[in-house]
């Protein structure tokens, strides 16, 4: 009876490990497969990580690259627009350019009609500096049958005639010339204040007369009424004395 059960003991406990060593062998696939998939997660995320770094720094680079690309459109249209304005210039200059070559046929008859109208209008003006007047006009006349002097300097000098002209009927002159009286040349000292007045005095003195406008002739005045503020004139316009009011011959504007 003992034996029996010692028997049936000994095999239990045979049967039972040989149910633990086979429980053992099945779960050892289940740990490797858990492992496998452990492995591959790790692998998988940092693939994740690898794809979100790598987009980060893509969507930095568009960021800048987007900066730029919008610094480029404003430098663009301010470029369109300078260039827009630069072939508005080209095309006034073209315009200008063609203008001028007209301008440049009607300076030299334009000239010409100014110098004649000048030498007329000194003709019939006071005879003072009657030599360097004309001679200017004369001058200016030769330097336009000169290859070397341009179409714009002749007129130029033309001008600079007329702006000296316009000088003569504000300033006070005083100088030495020689002028007919009584069919006879005299040596006399001319004082011309603008073109109001242009009178003479003889260089002694006793004579003192004016420019008659009308008559265009010279004319003997009262030595009593003139003949110290003639003197003191010619002072003061050869700044040797300080200059004050003097009582000279005008002739007065008449009335239509």
């Amino acid at each position: 009876m003992t034996t029996t059960r010692l028997k049936t003991l000994l095999l239990a406990v045979c049967i039972g490990g040989s149910a633990s060593i086979a429980g053992a062998q099945s779960i050892d696939p289940i740990v490797e497969v858990g492992k496998q998939r452990t492995a591959a997660a790790k692998a998988s995320q940092a693939k994740i990580d690898r794809l979100a770094d790598e987009t980060a720094s893509l969507l930095s680079d568009y960021k800048t690259v987007m900066k730029q690309v919008d610094g480029l459109k404003v430098y663009n249209a301010r470029l369109e627009r300078q260039i827009a304005n630069q072939e508005r210039r080209i095309r006034d200059i073209d315009t200008s350019i063609a203008e001028a070559a007209v301008i440049q046929r009607q300076i030299p008859p334009l000239v010409t009609r100014m110098l004649d109208g000048l030498e007329q209008f000194i003709n019939l003006d006071m005879p003072f500096d009657l030599d360097t007047r004309l001679g200017n006009i004369e001058a200016v006349r030769a330097n336009m049958e000169r290859s070397d002097v341009t179409s714009a300097e002749a007129f130029r000098q033309v001008l600079e005639l007329y702006s000296i002209e316009l000088q003569y009927g504000r300033g006070i002159e005083a100088y030495t010339d020689t002028i007919t009286l009584g069919g006879m040349e005299r040596e006399v000292d001319i004082l011309r204040i603008g073109r109001v007045a242009l009178v003479y005095q003889s260089t002694d003195g006793a004579e003192t007369g004016a420019w008659n406008k009308e008559a265009k002739m010279w004319e003997e005045l009262s030595a009593g009424d003139y003949a110290a503020a003639v003197r003191k004139g010619v002072r003061i316009a050869k700044k040797q004395a300080t200059i004050e009011l003097l009582n000279m011959p005008v002739s007065a504007p008449e009335a239509n």
